[in-house]
């Protein structure tokens, strides 16, 4: 999907599938901006299993070819919102924020939410992402819950 606003330039929105070699030379060196725990065999091993549970990746590209945002997301279905298209991740590359990408990337995902006939688009973000709270507010996105976690220790098996 091309879309010339509104980034200033044109922007080529593209999904890699699993095994697609951008995934690691040209969408994963974005992705770790906001994930930099991720190595490529790690990132690899994510995407193969989660592609089967609908994990996917798209990749935004300027005019120059060169990945300026990634996005990971997943339809997922549920009793609380039915359907709901959840983005895992969106990031853009750090020389590229402020010029229209994130949005771009977002608004890609809206569309392909509404194709799917989903009812929400719904993320999270880390509590202190200050800025990406700004982007998610002008982007009209409000806050609708409370995430809770709990991290498990691995296990005597792991």
């Amino acid at each position: 999907m091309s879309r010339a606003d509104p980034y200033r330039g044109p922007m080529k929105i593209i999904d890699l599938e699993p095994g697609d070699a951008r995934l690691v030379s040209d969408l994963l060196p974005v992705l770790r901006e906001l994930r930099p725990h991720l190595t490529p065999a790690l990132f690899e091993e994510v995407y193969t299993e989660g592609h089967p549970q609908g994990l996917r990746f798209s990749a935004a590209y300027d005019a120059d070819g060169r990945c300026v945002g990634a996005a990971g997301w997943r339809i997922v279905a549920g009793t609380c919102d039915l359907r709901k298209l959840y983005v895992d991740d969106l990031v853009t590359a750090a020389q590229n924020r402020s010029t229209g990408v994130g949005r771009g990337l977002l608004a890609y995902l809206e569309d392909r939410a509404r194709e799917a006939g989903c009812r929400l688009l719904d993320l999270d973000s880390g509590t202190q992402r200050t800025s990406a709270h700004r982007f998610y507010f002008r982007e009209r996105m409000g806050v609708m819950a409370f995430h809770f976690g709990k991290e498990l220790d691995a296990g005597p098996d792991h």
